[in-house]
């Protein structure tokens, strides 16, 4: 049996000659069909480049799964289960830096990796739908390639179904480290050596603090300030960009077919690309940063943005960019199990729940399409709208009426989140209508209600809408002289990508305007 088609067997030959080093695969298997599967599936890697040999004699816990090693062992990534779909890449990318390709990340925080005491034992659940878990599956994979002190198992959780109930995972990427939770949701390299190296922080505030004033400096890097960012530097202007996550929501979206001359992508790929271009341009790109305060110009005629590890940044103009979060149902047992069965992306932890009940709160467009996909993977699906129709269009409300395992409720308002202190056992909804109170048992609720702006750090301070959202002109400007606003954290309608990339150009051309007329 063939796992791999031609051309991708094609392409991952290619890939192999990079490999600077012997790397050996070494198989644990046992008499399963997926056992049989990544048999094959180590023999094709095999056959591809003479640099590569493969075993079957491992001793793993977990059968069945597979070790890439190189350097007698001290450097390895492990796969419980077969890396497809998203996590092909992983696999490619595993590869190349156990064998001595070196990863494209910065110099600096790869010496931080390198350094970091040990023992550090890294287990990744992922499924196979999720878009978040590679970028978390490829971080913990070079660190485990560069540092001998550093190892990591990437574990797929459908195929490890007893353990993940065991182990009560719920959400996917989830980490566990020396046998702890570390850390669920998308993280990438930078973020989790932040989170092991205590002095990271307090060094990034020193370097940040030291650096000049800017022209244009931007909060958020969504595609918003990307755009911003790159219409910016092309007129030659002094450009920075402040970042909690660069690439914001983008991230956490699955598929993207309303991008304008691009029919088909995905969230990550897309914000790959963007990060790309920026790089293209002299942009000063200040990663994971958060910004508490905006002061505003002075006798200098400066800006000035705080951040929360104490920094600040002095600047001639600012762009707001700070996009928005998914909306929270504010419903007691919310945050209590949160990751535990409340979950905010089907795509990613819909698969944990297959074969269980869930609910969807929401009836707009993302409510009913996260309904549609889970009704093909857990037994029922209860979605739950607080108007009195659904709000999505036409054709996928009839996709999902259409569908025997999904109930529709509506002028319902869900007021609690019930649990066993461990996971979600259930909820609570108020019939709008009648005030009857109403209990439906399941396992999983995916939440769906809409965006808030972050915005919260800005009150006070500039003209917000009642909604919080940045109050703009036709040009960009806030109630405040140099200071604009572009993207989904501002009055502007429509809350799309390619709406906030324009206007993040706008928000650029606005900002050097005004610097040449000031």
């Amino acid at each position: 049996m063939s796992v791999l088609d031609a051309p991708t067997t094609a392409q991952l030959k290619a890939y192999l000659a990079n490999l600077r080093r012997p790397v050996e695969l070494v198989a644990t298997l046992d008499q399963s069909p997926k056992s049989a599967e990544m048999r094959s599936l180590v023999e094709e890697i095999a056959a591809q480049s003479d640099k590569v040999t493969a075993r079957f004699d491992g001793t793993d816990e977990r059968a069945p799964s597979f070790a890439i090693r190189a350097d007698e062992g001290r450097a390895q990534a492990v796969f419980a289960g077969l890396p497809m779909g998203h996590e092909f890449t992983s696999l490619v990318l595993a590869l190349l830096h156990v064998g001595g390709h070196p990863p494209k990340e910065d110099a600096d925080l790869l010496d931080q990796v390198r350094g970091l005491d040990g023992p550090l034992h890294f287990e990744t659940f992922f499924s196979l739908t999720c878009q978040n878990c590679p970028d978390v599956v490829q971080a913990l994979n070079i660190m485990a390639a560069l540092n001998p002190n550093i190892t990591h198992v990437a574990i797929d959780g459908a195929l490890y179904k007893e353990e993940v109930e065991r182990r009560q995972i719920m959400a996917v990427p989830t980490v566990f480290l020396n046998g702890q939770p570390f850390g669920s949701g998308r993280m990438d390299l930078a973020q989790i050596v932040a989170k092991l190296d205590t002095n990271a922080a307090s060094r990034a505030a020193e370097k940040i603090g030291a650096k000049d004033p800017f022209d244009v400096l931007i909060i958020g890097g969504g595609p918003a300030g990307a755009a911003a960012a790159i219409y910016a530097a092309r007129k030659g202007v002094r450009t920075g960009v402040v970042a909690e996550r660069f690439g914001g929501q983008v991230l956490d979206t699955m598929g993207i077919e309303n991008f304008i001359s691009v029919q088909h992508t995905e969230g990550p790929k897309l914000v790959a690309q963007l990060e790309q271009h920026v790089k293209e341009y002299e942009v000063d790109v200040m990663n994971l940063q958060k910004a508490i305060e905006l002061v505003p110009a002075g006798a200098d005629g400066l800006h000035e943005i705080r951040l929360e590890n104490g920094a600040s940044l002095k600047t001639k103009t600012l762009i707001l960019s700070t996009g928005a979060r998914w909306r929270q149902m504010n419903a007691p047992g919310e945050d209590e199990y949160r990751n535990k069965g409340v979950a905010y992306c089907p795509h990613c932890d819909g698969p944990l729940f297959k074969g269980k009940r869930t609910a969807v709160i929401g009836g707009g467009n993302s409510g009913v399409e996260a309904a549609i996909d889970l009704a093909g993977i857990v037994a029922h699906v209860t979605l739950i709208e607080f108007d009195n129709q659904l709000r999505a269009d036409a054709v996928l409300q009839k996709k999902l009426r259409s569908m025997p395992n999904v109930t529709i409720v509506t002028s319902a308002l869900t007021t609690q989140v019930l649990g066993d202190g461990a996971k979600v056992t259930g909820l609570v909804y108020k019939d709008r209508e009648t005030d009857e109170l109403h209990t439906v048992e399941l396992e999983g609720i995916f939440v769906q209600i809409g965006l808030v702006p972050n915005t919260e750090w800005l009150k006070g301070t500039i003209e917000l809408s009642p909604r919080g959202e940045i109050e703009v002109d036709a040009r960009g400007a806030t109630s405040l002289p140099g200071v604009f606003a572009a993207g989904d954290a501002t009055t502007v309608p429509y809350k799309q990508i390619i709406i906030a990339m324009g206007e993040g150009s706008k928000a650029g051309l606005s900002a050097f305007d005004h610097l040449i007329r000031n």
